[in-house]
């Protein structure tokens, strides 16, 4: 793992919550993008030495608006940059990590994402990230 890339954090609405990160904690809303595949709308947050993903659903088969509806608004994910996330799945694996997904799949930022499965992880979703 080279470093906490970001924290991903699940929000109900972009529009009501971005007010609190830009301008009550004074952080720069770096872009807003939407990622299909995973059915979200993401702004990224510049909070200094960590970027926070807000996550919005698109709509109610999200995986975000289903933790929502179970665990309400709030940190969703950490995830850490890696380099070669195949190589860093196949070892987690041979330690026995089980993971959500077989393959990298695309993500936010034109990203190569995997999570592993929280029960894997103390409770704890975690996402592996390779930038491009």
């Amino acid at each position: 793992m080279k470093k906490v890339d970001h924290i991903g954090i699940a929000v109900r609405d972009l529009k009501e919550v971005l007010p609190y990160y830009t301008e009550t904690l004074g952080c720069p809303l770096l872009k807003i993008e939407e990622v299909s595949s995973e059915k979200v709308r993401v702004a990224f947050i510049d909070a200094g030495n960590i970027k926070l993903e807000l996550l919005e659903p698109l709509d109610d088969t999200s995986a975000i608006s289903k933790f929502i509806e179970k665990k309400g608004e709030g940190i969703h994910h950490i995830a850490f940059g890696v380099e070669n996330i195949e190589k860093r799945m196949e070892e987690l694996r041979e330690k026995g990590v089980r993971l959500l997904n077989e393959q990298p799949k695309a993500g936010a930022g034109g990203a190569l994402v995997s999570f592993l499965h929280p029960k894997s992880s103390n409770g704890v979703l975690y996402e592996l990230c390779e930038k491009q």
